[in-house]
């Protein structure tokens, strides 16, 4: 009976140590793949929009009086005027105020 009680302390002190030694790197184990989830979702979605953003409002402070312009509503005007915060544009006869973030797109420009 020697023999069996001392296998059974050898893997209870076996177990105790694998618990013991998994148990620093478990913590690492499961921050390393949030840590790279996070990035990834950083880079693929966050940075991407991000530029959208600016590419968008770049555009819309080089928006004059007499550029023709669409909204985000499908409708296609020129701009008569000009204030902070919007637009006055003519849609064939009648005049239409916008907020400038309703501006989608800068028509007949060179880039396209």
């Amino acid at each position: 009976m020697g023999a069996k009680a001392l296998n059974l302390f050898s893997m209870h002190t076996g177990f105790l140590i694998a618990q013991e030694s998994s148990g620093g790197s478990s913590a690492l184990a499961f921050l390393l793949p949030l840590a790279v989830m996070g990035g990834l979702f950083y880079v693929l979605l966050i940075l991407p929009q991000r530029r959208r953003h600016k590419k968008a409002s770049e555009m819309r402070d080089g928006v004059t009086v007499g550029d023709e312009v669409r909204t985000i509503g499908g409708i296609i005007g020129t701009v008569v005027a000009e204030t902070d915060s919007e637009f006055t544009i003519d849609i064939g006869g009648q005049t239409m105020r916008v907020v400038k973030q309703a501006i989608a797109e800068k028509l007949g420009s060179d880039d396209e």
